[in-house]
């Protein structure tokens, strides 16, 4: 990747772009260019899929050209606790499994084709298709070697309550502090040989049960009134304990939702669990989770929400995460978004020349940067790019004022943020089962570190940080719940759109890192790709270019009764690219005028197009006056005003 200090891309003509106005929802006012249409998780379906064009990832016939994870599947189950699949349809407390039985000694090989071979119980999505889709067929798991059955010597619970200050539940003349790794791997050993674990990347344990992490609340205080309520089926086989227990984030859930394992990057995983692909990024790549715990005050915003497969993004999937509890795991976390740009960056993904890398200093010397992003499902497409980032450089990177976590809930922690990136989410492939299309941006540590979150690395920055307001569950009692302020669905409207009245915003200005970024023009290409063209610049420094604007229109323009569309050149009269905001204006009561954006790019020595809305009262029989006017967004003393007259026209 290479290092851009000042601008020389040339890009397409982009339209106008501004902040949502309610005063703008007039009728009469022109259709949004890229209106926000955001998707809660709990009404999505599997129709919500869509393809990316032209690709197969999930065939196991292609190839990695860079690095074959070579996996083994392990399956084991209890002598409480026998697999969820070898039960009658729909049988267990639960409510699973959602399809008919299959044979115990047929479950080891079940799971490896469920994750693996693409089929009709998974909708035809895999593990190896995942990775292809997201590495662009560098990375893959074209083959999973199933062992087992094995039946493990101790009971599910006696590994279930190590965890968490659960031991308190553990039933009376039994010990519950074991690990379940240790004894799987000691019985696969014994039986497929001593250096067996020397032949692949990874062992994915599977489990008989269910991952706690995807029935703790489901199956505590969304089924149950109080802990009190809880009846015995649910409760402690020791009936002399109660019938609850504590669990990772918050204070009770059912002893049976309680006693089973949580999901580790080790990788170990319950029948239930969908996240295996976020174990694996753990395991194989060395990257920690980005989120938080959403439930407790005092209350800490998750980092990347639905965005990213390292926070609850790998959660996305049909029915969203209320639905993580199924078996087999074809609803909520089977469809995890993509990696954020930090992570392709990371991990090598995108070659040279297909990031945009900026400095803050470099943009004080230069100017305006513009550029064209694909959506980062796909490879870029010809002279546009996968992202831009931007460093944070200089003697003191993130200029950020402190704020304090325990009392803001939207505080980013420390300020130990190295870089921006901006990139385009499009729903397609993996990315379907994220809630919206548009522009991400984010800022960006180097290294891993708890100042925001678990192992906080990603910070998006949430175009809507207000409280979005929605439930998350009702309880027995029919009382709602509603979605604390740290829920990873706050961020499903964090992304940027173009134009006016999107119900977005279309730029973020950052004062104290001397940043403003603005998402100018969307477009989709014949084979429906989303791209957007975006911009950057410094508040400290606009290049050694000379900036001027000039506009023009027709002196008079004759306005019907349906309205009239009035054309403005904008013309840029400086060196190099500049960014122009305009306005429009009809002083004359019952006449509007109105835009579809307020941006325009406009190239050194080129003019641009803008379309002015007139609209006019049905009665008027008196002329109007209309002013337009373009300001330079890098030197605001820049600007030029026209006027024109508008005629009541027939």
């Amino acid at each position: 990747m290479k290092t851009v200090c000042l601008l020389a891309l040339s890009v397409a003509l982009a339209a106008p772009l501004m902040l949502a106005r309610p005063d703008l929802q007039a009728p009469e006012a022109p259709t949004a260019i890229d209106p926000r249409r955001v998707q809660d998780q709990d009404t999505m379906t599997w129709d919500d899929y869509r393809p990316i064009p032209g690709t197969k990832w999930a065939d196991p016939s292609l190839k990695p050209t860079a690095r074959t994870l070579r996996v083994a599947l392990v399956a084991v189950d209890f002598e409480d606790q026998p697999f969820v699949i070898t039960l009658p349809k729909h049988s267990d407390l639960f409510g699973n499994p959602q399809v008919d039985p299959i044979a115990r000694d047929a479950v080891p090989r079940f799971y490896a084709d469920f994750w693996g071979k693409p089929g009709t119980l998974n909708h035809g999505h895999t593990i190896h298709e995942y990775w292809m889709e997201q590495s662009r067929g560098r990375v893959g798991i074209p083959a999973i070697d199933a062992y087992g059955p094995y039946r493990m010597p101790r009971k599910l619970f006696q590994y279930g309550l190590n965890e968490h200050n659960q031991e308190v539940g553990c039933p009376t003349g039994h010990t519950c502090t074991h690990r379940m790794e240790p004894d799987v791997d000691e019985l696969w050993t014994k039986a497929a040989g001593a250096d067996i674990k020397h032949k692949y990347d990874i062992v994915l344990r599977i489990y008989a049960g269910y991952d706690e992490t995807s029935v703790w609340q489901e199956f505590g205080e969304m089924k149950f009134k109080s802990k009190e309520d809880i009846p015995p089926e649910w409760g402690n086989p020791d009936t002399t304990k109660p019938r609850w227990l504590p669990t990772r984030y918050v204070p009770w859930t059912s002893w049976k939702a309680g006693a089973q394992q949580w999901g580790l990057s080790s990788v170990r995983q319950g029948e239930s669990s969908g996240t295996i692909t976020h174990e694996i990024a753990h395991f194989a790549f060395q990257t920690g989770d980005n989120n938080n715990n959403p439930y407790v005050a005092p209350y800490r915003r998750v980092g990347s929400g639905p965005w990213d497969i390292m926070d609850r993004g790998s959660f996305n999937g049909p029915g969203g995460p209320h639905k993580r509890w199924v078996v087999p795991a074809a609803a909520g976390a089977s469809m995890p978004a993509g990696f954020m740009l930090r992570n392709r960056i990371r991990y090598g993904w995108l070659p040279s020349g297909q990031v945009l890398l900026l400095t803050r200093s470099g943009l004080a010397q230069s100017g305006l940067a513009v550029a064209t992003i694909t959506a980062r499902a796909v490879d870029p497409r010809p002279g546009q790019l996968a992202g831009v980032t931007v460093t944070l450089d200089g003697d003191v990177q993130d200029r950020t004022p402190r704020c304090e976590m325990t009392l803001d809930a939207l505080c980013a922690g420390d300020p130990l943020f190295n870089f921006y990136s901006i990139e385009v989410v499009q729903r397609i492939g993996y990315d379907s089962f994220t809630p919206d299309n548009g522009v991400l941006i984010a800022k960006n540590k180097n290294v891993e570190s708890r100042s925001c979150g678990y192992n906080c690395f990603t910070w998006v920055i949430d175009a809507h940080p207000e409280d979005i307001k929605l439930p998350d569950f009702t309880r027995p009692d029919g009382s709602v719940v509603m979605r604390t302020i740290a829920d990873y669905r706050q961020l499903n409207d964090a992304l940027f759109h173009a134009g006016l009245r999107s119900g977005s915003q279309y730029e973020w200005k950052d004062e104290p890192n001397r940043l403003h970024f603005y998402v100018i023009e969307s477009r989709r290409d014949d084979a429906g790709i989303l791209s957007y063209t975006v911009a950057v610049r410094s508040l400290d420094g606009i290049g050694g270019l000379r900036r001027g604007v000039q506009v023009e229109m027709d002196e008079t323009f004759p306005i019907g009764p349906a309205g009239e569309n009035v054309m403005v050149t904008v013309r840029n009269t400086g060196t190099g690219t500049d960014l122009f905001r305009v306005s429009a204006d009809v002083q004359d009561q019952g006449w509007t005028a109105a835009l579809t954006n307020a941006l325009v790019v406009v190239n050194g020595g080129q003019t641009a197009t803008v379309s002015v809305r007139i609209a006019r009262p049905a009665s008027a029989t008196r002329p109007a006056s209309l002013a337009f006017t373009a300001t330079s967004e890098n030197d605001p003393s820049k600007k030029s005003t026209v006027t024109a007259a508008l005629t009541a026209g027939r």
